[in-house]
């Protein structure tokens, strides 16, 4: 009896651990997404996301109404690069809520976004990720952005 409890925890506890293996890999994919968008490195963020990358976003104005887009990935590229050298912006998370099924999973991160130290919005992105190849690739981004509401 004693050898059945011991396996049952030894397989629980290696299965506790490779989840959070899986997990750390995620949030690894999603800092190295942010990284790569504050150096402005097209390239590493190509290297991030699946070719089918989709993206919306959800502005929501001061009076509350929201404008919900699709953006294109090349387009956001070329916005990326574009930001001059003397604009430093930082996208800060704020947390990670990681859910996963297999080689499905969702990052949720809140967020304050900074221009030239000065507070500029915050929201919320949640990430669509696959898993292909024992690699995680970004599918989906859709985030809100707002002023109000934000601990700023």
């Amino acid at each position: 009896m004693r050898l059945v409890i011991v396996l049952v925890a030894l397989v629980f506890f290696q299965n506790i651990s490779a989840q959070n293996s899986e997990e750390q890999k995620l949030k690894s994919k999603i800092n190295a997404f942010f990284e790569a968008f504050h150096e402005k490195d097209t390239s590493k963020l190509k290297e991030l996301v699946h070719p089918k990358i989709i993206m919306h976003t959800i502005s929501i104005t001061l009076e509350g109404k929201s404008n919900f887009k699709q953006e294109d990935f090349e387009v956001f590229l070329r916005t990326v690069v574009s930001i001059p050298e003397t604009t430093q912006f930082e996208e800060k998370l704020l947390s990670f809520n990681i859910q996963r099924d297999r080689t499905m999973a969702n990052v949720w991160t809140p967020y304050e976004f900074w221009v030239n130290d000065e507070f500029s919005h915050c929201g919320v992105n949640s990430f669509q990720l696959i898993k292909e190849k024992d690699d995680w690739k970004i599918l989906y981004i859709i985030d809100t952005r707002h002023r109000d509401g934000c601990a700023q």
